[in-house]
């Protein structure tokens, strides 16, 4: 096997041979990926090319340089390290710190592997520009000449109204396919005709003098009444809710055109970045398994494990308040496999109640590495989650809630029960924890206004963050922007039109 040259330029000959190594042992496991370019950087170039998302090419903003300064920081003060940054695009871009020791550099590099059969084979990734990084080069020499021709000042402020915005998007819209049929029409205009004018459909008669019957005047006025109802239904604009409010506001706002391209290239990026929001979990912990199983089983020297481990340990290490993708997400690929070899599926093991029988049940199906490809391909956080945290896996990883006590501001476990946890955690997942929004009506009240509408599911707005949300909302739009939500039980309507704010009596939607 040669290598392409490009891929190990950067290394030294021993980490060239490494790679190569761990390349050949992922490739005869199944894994599946991209061809993957190694730059060698020190963390001053790790910390610029992390604030830049991983793309140092991308727009100028003040943003990545506050960014930047947290990450820097961050490594000074000894509160994070940044071990390695993988870039989804054809070929994959990898970036492995100067500074690490050689078992890290290994880690790293299986790790990376992981990433990348993942970036390439999973479903969420399917509609990613493969192309990104020449992308956002190109991204950034648009934005720099608008802010030459422009100003600086006025493009930076419009950068962050729209990045601002940029959650407001339909993360699933990409695997939906959409198809817009021209409606039939005889030879005269409909939009000219009065909607009670038009011809209402009628049961066909052979005999003339059956017509009363067949089409009587109560049925007359019923199908008049739909073809009326249609009619209004296909002058509402939008026709029906809309997820993607930044398309919306592309479509319809009123913008200058370096305005709409500044807006196209965030909502662009936005839609290349969302897979990897819905997929956490699943991607970091199919990177643990596959590192710790090409290390382990593969590579790793015998004077070379103690110092994996205590790095692993790291990796993993959970903490009482926040949830650790990494742990979560190898134990439960883990959990899958164990139960798939054992033959733990199926209508006999889902109805069987007896906890010393499911324990022990092995049919010796031997399917956990088929099933954990098929999840890697298939599945996003939410799904996976859904699907296989059961109660079993709850216990086995002592899972539990928690709230902050409010006399000593310390976090204490609030619950063990295994619904709760699994509803808690779909909950931060949904739409990346964020508010489900739609726009409803382009023209609410007949005067160019736009209607929001917050799906509730049993959680208020932040009625201050939302606030904002409109006031960025209405720059763009240039005219009154409301949202219709639930406050304190009750329908009501944040409205703003460019003064201050207030709310109003709310709209009941149908469901």
């Amino acid at each position: 096997m040669v290598m392409d040259p490009r891929l190990t330029s950067d290394l030294t000959p021993e980490l060239k041979d490494i790679v190569f190594e761990i390349e050949s042992h992922a490739k005869n496991l199944g894994l599946d990926f991209f061809p993957t370019i190694f730059e060698m950087v020190d963390y001053q170039q790790m910390s610029e090319i992390a604030a830049y998302g991983g793309f140092p090419t991308r727009y100028p903003h003040w943003r990545f340089g506050m960014e930047y300064e947290r990450i820097a920081k961050s490594y000074e003060y000894g509160l994070s390290l940044i071990y390695e940054m993988v870039i989804n695009n054809d070929p994959c871009y990898a970036y492995l710190l100067r500074s690490n020791s050689l078992v890290d550099q290994k880690t790293v590099i299986a790790h990376v592997y992981g990433h990348c059969d993942f970036f390439k084979n999973n479903y969420c990734f399917a509609h990613t520009n493969r192309k990104t990084l020449d992308e956002m080069a190109n991204h950034g020499s648009r934005v720099r000449r608008y802010i030459e021709e422009v100003g600086h000042d006025e493009v930076e402020s419009f950068i962050d109204i729209c990045l601002s915005l940029e959650n407001l998007i339909d993360q699933h819209g990409p695997h939906i396919r959409r198809e817009y049929k021209p409606k039939e029409k005889d030879n005269y205009d409909e939009s000219l005709i009065s909607p009670d004018k038009l011809p209402v459909p009628k049961l066909p008669s052979l005999r003339g003098y059956m017509e009363g019957y067949i089409n009587p005047e109560s049925y007359l006025k019923e199908q008049q009444a739909k073809v009326i109802l249609e009619k209004e239904k296909e002058k509402k604009f939008p026709e029906s809710p809309v997820r993607d409010v930044l398309k919306f506001l592309l479509d319809f706002a009123p913008l200058s055109a370096w305005q709409r391209d500044v807006l196209a290239i965030v909502r662009e990026e936005a839609y290349y970045f969302a897979p990897q929001g819905q997929t956490k979990i699943m991607n970091e912990g199919w990177a643990v398994y596959w590192h710790s199983k090409i290390l382990t089983q593969l590579v790793l020297k015998d004077s070379e494990v103690i110092d994996y481990c205590d790095h692993y340990a790291g990796v993993v290490q959970m903490s009482g308040q926040r949830l650790n993708p990494y742990k979560l997400g190898v134990e439960l690929m883990r959990h899958i496999e164990k139960r798939w070899d054992k033959g733990q599926f199926g209508l006999d093991y889902t109805l069987c109640d007896d906890p010393l029988v499911r324990k022990n049940w092995n049919k010796n199906a031997n399917k956990g590495m088929q099933k954990i490809f098929e999840v890697r391909k298939f599945h996003n956080d939410i799904t996976f989650i859904d699907e296989f945290l059961d109660e079993d896996f709850c216990e086995e990883a002592k899972l539990f809630t928690w709230v902050q006590d409010r006399r000593s501001g310390q976090a204490i476990i609030h619950d063990r029960d295994f619904k709760t946890i699994k509803r808690e955690l779909l909950d931060a997942m949904t739409n990346f924890g964020h508010p489900l929004i739609d726009v409803v009506d382009g023209n609410f009240r007949n005067r160019g206004e736009i209607l929001l509408r917050h799906r509730h599911q049993g959680k208020d707005l932040k009625i201050d963050w939302a606030v904002e949300t409109l006031k960025n909302i209405h720059k763009v739009w240039s005219r009154p922007v409301n949202i219709a939500t639930v406050i304190e039980s009750e329908n009501k309507i944040i409205h703003f039109d460019g003064s201050e704010p207030r709310i109003e009596k709310g709209i009941q939607f149908e469901h």
